[in-house]
């Protein structure tokens, strides 16, 4: 898909960032000590309605940092072998440019002033995110530090249900629990449901999109 086609409008939406829906898989709970393994992102566009959608894909296999620590029980529970042969893993640092290098295009396509990370507990996915960063002395990260969008929240208010799976069907979403921890897949449903919360919303009482910024 080409950049060109994302939808200035969104700016207005969320008073200029755009909205990337990140999902990482790990060896553990702690960023600061355990395994970033997996990381994948989705951006969103706009259609002419005002509703957002999933847009582009991004994800990579990630090479644990040199002292990481592999929690055996994390590993059991997302099925990643981090010395598999045909992870075809990548350092932090190609990973973060790799992933990143898209969503600045998304950003200044949009006319956005840089990203806000969407996701489901969306502190976790961050935090493994920022460690990284700090690990790699990383320079060029588009998103916002700490500023979130987390659908634990929103899907708790809009469907009464906080678990990702099961918000998804609440939804609508189709879910496939044989799919479910990759980095990708759970990127991809994090994005429909932020999407479906978002434009049930638009729908309920319409976002003046053709107000300027400054005036929202």
């Amino acid at each position: 898909m080409n950049g060109t086609e994302y939808n200035p409008a969104i700016a207005r939406r969320f008073r200029g960032f755009l909205p990337v829906v990140v999902d990482v898989e790990t060896a553990g709970f702690d960023a600061k000590t355990d395994a970033l393994l997996e990381i994948a992102a989705v951006t969103l566009r706009m259609d002419n309605k005002g509703l957002i959608h999933p847009y582009e894909s991004f994800s990579c296999h990630v090479e644990p940092f040199p002292g990481a620590n592999l929690d055996p029980k994390a590993l059991a529970f997302n099925g990643i072998d981090p010395n598999h042969p045909f992870r075809m893993a990548i350092p932090e640092k190609q990973a973060l440019e790799e992933i990143t290098a898209p969503i600045r295009k998304a950003v200044k396509a949009s006319d956005c002033t840089r990203a806000i990370l969407v996701g489901h507990n969306a502190f976790f996915d961050l935090g493994f995110l920022n460690a990284a960063i700090e690990r790699t002395k990383f320079k060029r990260s588009p998103f916002h530090p700490f500023s979130t969008f987390d659908t634990v929240s929103l899907a708790g208010l809009a469907y009464g249900q906080t678990v990702l799976a099961k918000a998804a069907a609440a939804a609508g979403i189709e879910w496939d629990n044989s799919e479910a921890h990759s980095a990708i897949y759970d990127t991809m449903k994090t994005a429909e449901l932020f999407c479906a919360i978002v434009n049930r919303w638009q729908e309920l009482q319409p976002f003046p999109l053709n107000v300027p910024q400054d005036q929202v």
